[in-house]
This record gives structure tokens, sequence and C-alpha cells, in this order.
């Protein structure tokens, strides 16, 4: 009777350290065993009074409690751990970088992964800090931006070796995030836009100047132009008086050539006075001005055959 009172006030005092999906069944000799399930893609550590004795696969297993009992279980799947490290860059600015670390049991070191280690959370974050904080302050903070891969690559080499040791893979890590002070991004915005506000105006400048000088090509091009045309046009004036001046001279006999120039020179002052008297301007008129512009062109003409 003092067996059988112990053991149900142990049963009933044990009954919430048990763990769940836990059948406890009492023989009719005194004794009892437990039918315990483990889940999918876990793992449980069977102790015997406080020694391991093995482990447990998923399913129902049945143990002689309270002698032998499950000490825990360890989960199977891939885990992320998100870790968020502050340090400075070489440039001295001081950046916050998130790393994503995926891990998972190795169920063949189960028990490494459940004895060696009480935190690996916590182990697994001393390592990322330590590896982040002695890669990135060797970058500027451009490069660090440039540069994830690398340190992703560096907390993953420093990772995996350390934690296969306590039954733990590393599959990858991720630099997430690199996140700089907000005024450090400020300033680094107002540099980007400065720069592309420079470019604009270079632009602009090369745009201008492309303009001038086309239109320079332009009015050069326009005046060589007016020049050809004007060259044309007393050309053809030469070439009418000098039609008229030769027609003349036939058609009317005792005519000289002379007599001929006189007349058009006349002719061409006469224009000229009522073409200057349209601008309202007063100027003085002499008839002897024509005989007196006749012998001035007659003058410059001989002077250029001696020449």
């Amino acid at each position: 009777l003092l067996y059988s009172t112990l053991l149900y006030s142990t049963l009933l005092y044990s009954h919430l350290l048990l763990p769940l999906h836990t059948i406890v069944i009492m023989a009719g000799n005194g004794g009892c065993f437990c039918a315990q399930c483990v889940r999918t893609q876990e793992v449980a550590v069977l102790e015997d009074l406080g020694q391991f004795k093995g482990l447990l696969e998923p399913g129902l297993h049945c143990t002689c409690w309270p002698l032998a009992q499950i000490a825990g279980t360890l989960s199977l799947r891939i885990q992320q751990l998100d870790v968020i490290c502050e340090t400075k860059t070489r440039d001295n600015v001081f950046v916050q970088v998130a790393v994503a670390v995926q891990f998972r049991v190795l169920l063949e070191s189960a028990y490494d992964a459940y004895y060696r280690l009480s935190d690996p959370r916590g182990q697994i974050q001393s390592y990322v800090f330590d590896v982040v904080r002695s890669t990135v302050p060797k970058m500027e903070l451009d490069e660090a931006f440039a540069s994830k891969a690398e340190i992703a690559t560096a907390t993953l080499n420093q990772l995996k070796d350390v934690m296969k040791d306590y039954g733990y893979e590393i599959m990858t890590t991720l630099v997430t995030d690199l996140s700089p002070d907000a005024k450090v991004k400020a300033s680094m915005n107002e540099i980007n836009a400065s720069r592309r506000l420079k470019e604009a105006a270079s632009h602009k400048a090369e745009a201008d100047k492309v303009r001038q000088v086309k239109a320079a090509e332009a009015e050069a091009e326009a005046r060589y132009l007016s020049g050809l045309g004007v060259a044309r046009q007393r050309k053809a004036i030469v070439e009418g008086l000098q039609s008229s001046v030769s027609e003349f001279s036939q058609e009317v006999e005792g005519a000289t050539p002379k007599d001929v120039m006189d007349i058009l020179l006349l002719s061409q002052y006469f224009d000229t006075l009522s073409v200057v008297g349209a601008n309202s301007l007063i100027l003085e008129h002499d008839p002897a001005t024509v005989a007196n512009l006749q012998q001035q062109v007659g003058k410059s003409f001989l002077e250029g055959k001696r020449r």
C-alpha cells in the first residue's frame, strides 16, 4: 500500500513535467510505462535515470517511466536566425548590418547539438558579430554596399566549420540589409542629386555650344550665298549695261559709247535721288555732280589700267 501511494503521488507530481502526446499506462503489478509520440522532422533525446540512452525517431515509442523519459526534442527543420549588428566602416560611418543565418540540426550529430550547446542561437549570433565587426571596418561605405556577398561569404565560412562540431549545419548566410544613419542617407542623396545636376548642366552647356556653332555656320552660309547673289546681280547689271551701250551706239548715228554712259549715269543718279528722297533726307543737288562723278570714275579706270 505504501509503495502504491508513493507511486501514485509521484505520478501526480510529475504529470506536469511529461511532454505532450504522452500516455501513462499502469501495469497490474504496480509498474507503469509511457507511450510517447515523436513528431515528423523531430528527434527526441531519451534519458535513463538522467543518462543519455538514445535518440527516438518520429513515431510511437514506449518507455519505462519514470526510470526512462524523453529529456527534450530537436527540430530537424531549417531554421533562420536574424542578427542585427552595428559597426562602422573605414570612413567612420556607423551602419547597421542585418544578417540572416539559415541552419539545421544534423541527425547524426543530434547528441552534440543537444548536450554540447546550451544556447545555439546565442553562439551563432556571437560569431556573426565577430565576423561583421572584423570585415566591414576594412571597407568604405560605398564598398560595403557593393560587397554584401563578400560579407555573407566570410560569415558562412566562419560559422560552417565551427557549428558543425556542435551538430549544426549552416545552410547559408544572407546580408539582408545595410543601413547607415538617416543623416548619412540624406547626405548621400544630396551628393547623388548634385552629381546629377552637374551632369545635366554639362549636357545643357554642350547643347548650347552645338546650337551656337550651328547658328554661326548657318549665318556664314547665308552670307556666302548672299554674296553670291549680290555678285550675280552686279554681273547681270554690268552685262545689261554693256548690251545697252552696244545696241544704242549701233542704232543711233553719231552716238558714241561715252554719250551712252553719260545718259546711263544720269539715269542712275536720278534713281538714287528718288530713293534717298523717299527716306525724308535733304541732299544738296547740283547738275554738275554727274559730270564730276563721271570724271572721277574715268580717272579711277585710267589709274587702274596704269597699275
